[in-house]
């Protein structure tokens, strides 16, 4: 098929891009650049023998949109982009509601034009909220507790309300945990651009020499050694969820929802040990107050994605953190490196 993948520089994005072209699929990539870089496809062609079309647009531009579909011949969507950081999503709610909530109905808008109806859609574990007992089940009420996941909530409304109203959409929700690690060649990687929001890639600048060292926010709840328990997936795993959710939802009507977690929480310290073992030598932290909204635990129950997808986790956290790593180490300063 050819796929269209908009984020498709980014993180998750550039390894679903080498995942699809690796399965055979020819890839267009829709990106605006703001929160990654071209570099990455670059390097995705180099792994996987084949250049992916590339279209630096917003997607808040519509007009924009319909020149990259039209005879295009396009077949499927997978939609990353998005802005995703929840702190700013908090600070500057209108900026999250107008990017990811227009963006993505120009793009359905856009495909309904164009009688491409198959979609996947990058969704997130925090549509669950705090109300919600783990593991998460896809069959919970959803109730996200801040703009950022309010977008994945809603974007999630919107393509659930289409895919009842029209038959003749096929429609897959993918509520993701916490993806880490990179390819193992070290090509291509997470490269955040400021101060990483999350716990590896802010290790991996710490092992790197590029942050003094990590802040663990609260040493005191309650889980086995006091520090938060997540869902952390190899990117690699992810990437493959994706391609399977694709098959899967390409000749069948309906909205489908799948968690893609490995099933089990891994806490911030054992997390870091992990990282230590990669890197040889001991990583700085010092355990600080708890920080806001943070949740003691959560992980996925991915049974779902087993039993429909046929699809589950390979890697361990060592894995992750090894070929987190090697990318780090070889690209100290990501992609500008």
């Amino acid at each position: 098929m050819k796929i269209l993948v908009t984020g498709g520089t980014g993180y998750i994005g550039s390894h679903t891009v080498l995942s699809l072209q690796e399965a055979g699929h020819d890839v267009v990539v829709i990106d605006n650049l703001v929160n990654s870089s071209e570099e990455s496809l670059r390097r995705v062609a180099e792994l996987s023998g084949k250049e992916a079309e590339f279209h630096n647009v917003d997607l808040v531009d519509e007009a924009a949109v319909e020149q990259v579909f039209a005879g295009a011949g396009i077949d499927a969507v997978i939609h990353f982009a998005g802005l995703k950081a929840v702190g700013e999503s908090v600070r500057e709610p209108l900026k999250y509601y107008y990017n990811n909530l227009v963006g993505t109905l120009n793009l359905i808008r856009v495909m309904d034009r164009h009688d491409v109806r198959s979609f996947v859609f990058s969704s997130s574990a925090t549509v669950y909220g705090e109300h919600n007992p783990i593991p998460y089940v896809e069959k919970m009420e959803i109730g996200a507790n801040n703009p950022y996941g309010r977008t994945k909530e809603q974007i999630e409304d919107i393509l659930s309300d289409l895919g009842d109203a029209d038959p003749r959409w096929h429609i897959a929700l993918l509520r993701y945990f916490n993806p880490v690690g990179a390819h193992p060649s070290g090509r291509i990687g997470e490269d955040p651009q400021g101060i990483p929001n999350n716990l590896v890639p802010f290790i991996a600048q710490v092992a790197v020499g590029r942050r003094e060292k990590l802040m663990v926010f609260g040493g005191d709840y309650d889980t086995p050694d006091g520090t938060c328990l997540r869902d952390y997936i190899h990117v690699e795993d992810l990437a493959e969820g994706h391609v399977a959710a694709l098959n899967y939802v390409a000749g069948r009507a309906g909205v489908f929802r799948w968690n893609l977690g490995s099933g089990r929480g891994s806490s911030v310290l054992e997390v870091l040990r992990s990282f230590e073992k990669a890197v040889g030598e001991p990583i700085p932290y010092e355990i600080t107050e708890r920080r806001a909204g943070d949740l003691p635990a959560f992980w996925a129950d991915a049974a779902s994605a087993l039993a429909d997808l046929g699809w589950s986790t390979t890697k361990t956290v060592d894995q992750m953190c090894e070929d987190h790593w090697r990318w780090q180490k070889n690209n100290p300063q990501g992609y500008a490196s």
